[in-house]
Formats: structure tokens, sequence, C-alpha cells
């Protein structure tokens, strides 16, 4: 059985108000479905592994093979909550604790 190559994304979101971890993965869900449909959107594995609201960061979940789909959905999202907004990718990593230790969350 072939096991699943995952990868693990560090993110900053850039808002001028905070946003719950439930409103920011409904804005990226919406994002990669605009992108690439539901179909594409199943294909990534996306899933909100850490969201701290006071830091404004996030660590995100993706199959190894829809990193690429997910880091172009990311850089299309312009607001959140009717507010401007963006969100940042820090830093990518095989592992959450690489990924810690690169990104000093």
């Amino acid at each position: 059985m072939k096991t699943v190559r995952r990868r693990y994304l560090a993110l900053e979101v850039d808002s001028c108000e905070g946003v719950s971890s439930s409103e920011f993965m409904n804005v990226v869900w919406g994002a990669v479905t605009k992108l690439y449909g539901e179909v594409g959107a199943s294909q990534t594995g996306l899933s909100l592994i850490d969201y701290d609201q006071q830091k404004k960061t996030a660590i995100v979940r993706v199959g190894h093979k829809a990193l690429d789909m997910v880091r172009a959905s990311l850089a299309s999202i312009t607001q959140m909550s009717n507010k401007p907004a963006a969100v940042h990718v820090l830093t990518v990593s095989g592992t959450i604790k690489a990924l810690k230790k690169k990104a000093k969350l």
C-alpha cells in the first residue's frame, strides 16, 4: 500500500480584523473551489491543523500533488468577511515539527 505524501503550510493571515478558524477555512475552501471546482478541491486533501487568531497564523495540511493548486488558491484571496485581506505562505515542510522550526511558530 502506498503512503500518502503530505505537505504542511505555515500561513500568515493579513487582515484588519481577526477572523475565526471556521471563517478562515470557509474562505480557503471557497478560493480552491472557485479556481478548480469541486473535483479539484476534493483532490487537495486540505485540512486545518492549527489556527492562532491572536498571532494571525495558521497551519494547513495538503496533499503533495496539490501543493501548487492550494498555493495559487491562497494567492487569490482578497477579502474575508467583506474586508480586504490576504493570506501569505510563510514556509512549506513535510513535517509539522520542521515547519514550526522553520517558521518559528
